[in-house]
């Protein structure tokens, strides 16, 4: 019987990884004799619910064996390894027939884009007898569920490496130079595994989970060649996954709703209607009017040099901006510079001696001291904008998971990439 393996929330801010825990799961099957069809799936779900632990990421596994079977091999990796002390993990895993993933499709795309209670994820597992792992509170069954049936039209891939258990929690050992050699050698095939503009290894992260390094792209080839560059402690092993990363699968259109919610990623369209302004911490703001009223729209200090371009916006650039919604507030991952608008200011005119014109009082016009002429008008000066026309994104080390990189669109004249 072919089935899926849905599993999600075994890690924790202290801790562990999801994706490692699958993996686990798909040798531990191997060794059973069930087969693992396919390369497993890592599926990012909304970035803005607030109890997500780091990117919000579940794993699903197709899989030709017995249900039962697998059910007590996950179950006795799961109870190992997982983070069952920490107070915020609370696990759960799905065993559910192929026949059935279709029925779990628009539950996939709510908890895609949307918030969604655990009592949803329980309806559907009683209404089609989905047998299943629940553990303390059971929140990871809303993921697992999620990553069966969300379906890929745009995938991307990951390749991730594994520390030596005896490494988890320990500082890594990776040259950083090598990192770079291989986005040299391998950009746009692969992207984000590092960011040139800030000098950081995006590809290596900082928590204290078992992933030593991962390498995202669309080439496996391509990917493979990357890793064959990265200098780094000895790793355990390695698992290539298909995602959703990458894809932008997260945004709303506009168009597709009537009103604004907290917890949803928008893509907005409308005009600049002040200036921008910036407060403590290098945090830039401004607003635009869109069809749901004033929006206010923020780029904050991790989006370092994304943040000169929101600076130059002004009254009138009309432009659409794409982010998530919290705090009635839009937290940028990317704009597009629509329109940008011709700006004037007004200026005492120039005499034809070339001196530049005074007032001579309030309702008087303006005179030249020189030559004593008068004139009763200002000169309007168009302001030179330092900006162009065009889609603009954050480095790679402040991008989402789910935030698609403007180099998966291909090369155009109006993208700016900051690599």
């Amino acid at each position: 019987m072919r089935f899926w393996i849905g599993i999600d929330d075994t890690d924790s801010r202290k801790g562990m990884c999801t994706t490692y825990i699958a993996s686990l799961v798909i040798r531990e099957l191997e060794k059973a004799g069930m087969k693992t069809i396919g390369f497993p799936r890592l599926i990012r779900l909304n970035p803005t619910i607030p109890y997500k632990t780091r990117g919000n990421g579940a794993v699903s596994i197709l899989v030709d064996g017995e249900i039962g079977e697998a059910v007590e091999i996950v179950r006795e990796i799961v109870e190992e390894y997982a983070e069952l002390d920490d107070e915020n993990t609370h696990p759960g895993v799905v065993f559910v027939r192929e026949d059935l993933v279709d029925k779990l499709q628009n539950f996939s795309f709510k908890a895609l884009r949307d918030v969604v209670s655990l009592d949803e994820a329980l309806f559907i597992i009683g209404k089609y007898l989905i047998p299943h792992l629940k553990y303390k509170k059971g929140r990871g069954l809303i993921g697992a569920l999620a990553s069966v049936g969300l379906p890929l039209e745009d995938r991307t891939l990951e390749l991730l490496v594994y520390r030596k258990r005896e490494r988890f929690g320990k500082e890594r050992e990776i040259v950083e130079e090598s990192f770079f050699l291989a986005d040299l050698m391998t950009y746009p095939y692969t992207w984000d595994t590092v960011d040139w503009g800030n000098n950081v290894v995006v590809a290596a992260p900082n928590s204290p989970d078992p992933v030593l390094f991962g390498i995202r792209g669309d080439n496996l080839e391509k990917i493979f060649e990357a890793f064959r560059y990265i200098e780094a402690e000895d790793y355990d092993f390695y698992q290539i996954f298909i995602t959703n990363q990458g894809t932008d699968m997260h945004i709303i259109d506009e168009g597709d709703v009537r009103e604004l919610k907290e917890f949803r990623s928008y893509k907005l369209t409308g005009k600049v209607i002040e200036f921008p302004w910036e407060i403590e911490g290098g945090h830039v703001f401004f607003k635009i009017e869109t069809t749901f009223g004033e929006v206010e729209c923020a780029a904050f200090e991790p989006t370092k040099q994304f943040r000169r371009v929101v600076r130059k916006l002004m009254p009138g650039d009309v432009v659409e901006v794409y982010g998530s919604y919290k705090n009635a507030t839009l937290n940028l991952e990317k704009i597009r510079i629509v329109k940008v608008a011709r700006v004037f200011f007004e200026e005492n005119p120039i005499c034809e001696c070339g001196r530049r014109m005074e007032s001579a009082g309030k309702g008087k016009g303006f005179r030249c001291k020189k030559c004593k002429k008068v004139v009763n008008y200002r000169i309007l000066k168009e302001v030179r904008r330092d900006i162009e026309e065009g889609f603009y994104e954050v480095p790679p080390s402040a991008r989402r998971h789910l935030s698609k990189p403007l180099v998966r669109e291909g090369f155009k004249e109006n993208f700016h990439i900051f690599r």
